[in-house]
């Protein structure tokens, strides 16, 4: 069980990495709005994140 968490820890801590390399401190703002959404059964601030995010995957598109 400790190595299962381990791993997900890493893995959590990677992405979160990459998302703010990758789109910087409002992509970081928009996961955590999904998470806490998520974890809060808020489906106003999950949807919030994750359009956030939508927008700056696709913003070179439009």
């Amino acid at each position: 069980m400790p190595v299962l968490a381990l791993v997900s820890t890493i893995f959590v801590i990677a992405f979160e990495q990459l998302v703010q390399w990758r789109y910087g401190a409002t992509g970081v703002i928009g996961l955590l709005m999904l998470t806490i959404g998520i974890k809060a059964k808020s489906p106003s601030v999950s949807s919030a994140g994750a359009v956030l995010l939508a927008l700056l995957v696709a913003g070179p598109a439009l």
